[in-house]
This record gives C-alpha cells, sequence and structure tokens, in this order.
C-alpha cells in the first residue's frame, strides 16, 4: 500500500494498484507460485480498489470540467464486468483446472482492458484538469475506503456475489 493516507496523489495510488494486480495475474499464471493465494491477494484488491474507486473517486472526478462524465459511468461498467469475471474464477475448485485457467484468462482480459482505458480517460484527465490538492484529498478518501473494505475480508466469495448482484 501506498504510504500515509495524507499528500497520496489518487492517480498515482490508483496507477499503483493497477501494476500490483499486473504482478498478481503473472502470480495467478504461474505453476510454481501459490496460484490461490495470489487469486485471494487479487480478489480482495480488486473489490477494495473498484469499491473505493466509485465510492470516492469517479463521482469527485464527474464535477470536474474536462473529465469526461461517459468514461467514469463506462469505468464502473466496466468493474462490473471485471467482478463478474473474478466471481466466475472463485467459483472453480481446482485450481490450475482447464476451467480455472480459461476463467483466468477471461478475467485478465476484463480487467487488463479495464486498466488500460482508466489509464488513457479517466487518469490522464484527472491529472491534467484536477488541482494537485483535489487529487491528494481524494487519494486520502480513497485509501481510507480501499483499507476500510480490505480489513472488512472483502475478497470472500460470499461477498463478491454480494457485489455482483449489486
Amino acid at each position: 500500500m501506498a504510504g500515509s493516507e495524507d499528500n497520496q496523489d489518487v492517480v498515482a495510488v490508483i496507477l499503483e494498484d493497477h501494476r500490483t494486480m499486473e504482478d498478481l495475474f503473472r502470480r495467478m499464471r504461474s505453476v510454481e507460485a501459490d496460484r490461490a493465494a495470489a487469486l485471494k491477494e487479487f480478489s480482495a484488491l480488486l473489490i477494495a480498489h473498484g469499491e473505493a474507486e466509485e465510492s470516492e473517486v469517479y463521482g469527485a472526478l464527474k464535477r470536474f470540467k474536462n473529465v469526461d462524465d461517459e468514461d467514469v459511468d463506462h469505468g464502473t461498467e466496466e468493474h462490473e464486468e471485471g467482478n463478474k469475471a473474478l466471481l466466475a474464477l472463485l467459483e472453480v475448485d481446482d485450481v490450475g483446472s482447464e476451467a480455472w485457467d480459461e476463467r483466468l484468462e477471461e478475467l485478465v482480459e476484463a480487467v487488463t482492458h479495464h486498466l488500460d482505458e482508466e489509464e488513457r480517460t479517466i487518469l490522464n484527465d484527472a491529472r491534467e484538469n484536477v488541482p494537485d490538492a483535489r487529487r491528494n484529498e481524494l487519494g486520502g478518501a480513497f485509501l481510507k475506503e480501499r483499507a476500510r473494505q480490505l480489513a472488512s475480508d472483502c475478497g470472500r466469495v460470499e461477498n463478491v456475489r454480494e457485489v455482483v448482484k449489486g
């Protein structure tokens, strides 16, 4: 997790999570790694990250001129797609089975697409149009909500089902 909750640029904090997710994808694909542990860590991070973005960041960004509201709404839709793909993977019992590998690739595709798109649209808009002080406030709020989510064990399959149901 990035340093203290003060003076954390929300863009930098989100990008740091994105890189962690990519690292966890590599671990989940590796037969030498503890794939189940990597999935557990990924599940918690994906849910906490998405919930924190939606509750603390996306709405605030929509209030800024030159941050595209449609891109922000699309980001929420992509969170839903990623969460559904995560649930499908969590529901496969045999880690490393053909079904597990197939669902992992569906998850990687959904989340990687979202990370790439979010970085090119929403985060670039935020970097260019949101004042540093406001980005730092949003970063603190994001980190606080993400920590609250992680403390609640948000990556449990039961919670992911609840998130997917909406």
